[in-house]
């Protein structure tokens, strides 16, 4: 497996299989506890996996958690997204910094996104699954969301918006999100 920093987002990594593919299709090694610490990571950190159904268009995000944050390790197991993380943690060099990311089914690509950066993405798709390990139980407590279609940020979108949820379409900008975890 082949492990790149991401510029962008100080402690956030892109982590590639090996695919061996033939007749029958491929194989690949989607996690590794052994690769995941030579990073600096705790593979037993992670406690939940999810996944999301979603057809093409549809934009989930960008989501974040308050408090301790919500570390992530994000692939998309079939189809393919457009994938964006945004640092926001106050101490950190790369605060502010967006990575983009074209994961997919065929590649199995996955992106560690660090505690304290926000995330989303957009299905390119007629369907795509994408997978998560998280390092927190979820509390809807602390659910927070940023506009995706924030000025500040400018989130290259590649297709128009079909679908997005309540939630999502009423998020406050990143200045109303930034002013609230300040006070």
């Amino acid at each position: 497996m082949k492990v790149t920093e991401v510029p962008a987002i100080a402690g956030a990594y892109q982590f590639e299989p090996e695919r061996h593919a033939d007749e029958r299709g491929f194989f690949c090694r989607t996690f590794d506890a052994d690769v995941i610490r030579s990073v600096g990571l705790d593979p037993d950190a992670f406690v939940q996996d999810s996944v999301s159904r979603s057809v093409r268009g549809v934009l989930r995000g960008l989501h974040l958690r308050s408090g301790a944050g919500e570390a992530k390790l994000v692939r998309c197991s079939y189809g393919r997204i457009f994938d964006v993380a945004v640092d926001l943690r106050k101490d950190s060099p790369t605060y502010l910094g967006r990575a983009f990311f074209d994961l997919s089914g065929e590649t199995q690509t996955t992106v560690y996104i660090p505690a304290g950066c926000a995330h989303g993405f957009q299905v390119l798709t007629d369907t795509a699954d994408t997978s998560y390990k998280i390092d927190r139980p979820h509390d809807p407590s602390e659910d927070v969301t940023i506009a995706f279609d924030d000025p500040e940020l400018a989130i290259p979108w590649p297709l128009p918006v079909t679908s997005v949820s309540a939630r999502d379409r009423a998020a406050p900008g990143l200045a109303e999100v930034l002013k609230q975890r300040e006070g």
